[in-house]
């Protein structure tokens, strides 16, 4: 009986990940990628159905990540905050903005993959889809502030994306035109200066 050779997939998948971003998924090379990390295609048949399913498992845990993050703030329970904490979410503070990049930061070279990599792929909307998901939670907090009075602006769903899909890639375009950290720490002053969703909103 054969045992797996468990050393080929850590290279396979750095091979991978540098194909992929130099020449993104489509015109990525098997051949290459197998050459650089020193395997035979066939043992990366025994892997992974093809190209794509490599493509997912160079970016899953990045994916899987950044779906948490879109859950914690579409699993929303308003009863327990006040008036006070659902204004709040809407006011631009630094400190959690930062938090955000700082996130970003540790996953940013898998998150251009994602963003600007992926066309091919079932990720090739990646961007436009995350912002799509993001819209579904900022609706929420939304139409609560407005049940509550704190809010008087008319914002549609779709309003409500076009606001949102503005929102993230300000987030997004840092990483692509690969900003230094010390940048995006500018960046992130600048976005808290921008974006006022009180105003936006007519909040009280």
């Amino acid at each position: 009986m054969s045992v797996r050779d468990e050393s080929i997939d850590p290279r396979l998948l750095e091979s991978a990940r540098k194909e992929f971003m130099e020449h993104g998924f489509l015109k990525a090379e098997l051949k290459t990628i197998c050459d650089n990390a020193g395997v035979t295609t066939g043992a990366v048949y025994k892997r992974y159905k093809g190209k794509e399913e490599l493509f997912r498992a160079v970016v899953k845990d990045t994916a899987d990540t950044l779906d948490h993050f879109v859950a914690l703030r579409t699993q929303l329970e308003f009863f327990g905050m006040t008036d006070k904490e659902v204004r709040d979410t809407w006011i631009m503070n630094e400190k959690f903005m930062l938090e955000l990049f700082r996130m970003l930061w540790k996953i940013r070279g898998d998150f251009v993959l994602l963003l600007e990599k992926s066309a091919g792929t079932a990720y090739e909307n990646y961007g436009h889809d995350f912002a799509l998901r993001m819209t579904e939670a900022y609706m929420q907090y939304y139409l609560e502030a407005k049940k509550r009075g704190l809010v008087h602006a008319e914002i549609s769903r779709v309003e409500m994306h076009v606001l949102c899909t503005s929102f993230w890639t300000a987030i997004y375009e840092p990483f692509v035109h690969k900003m230094t950290w010390k940048e995006i720490e500018a960046h992130c002053k600048v976005m808290c200066r921008f974006y006022d969703w009180t105003k936006a909103f007519d909040m009280n």
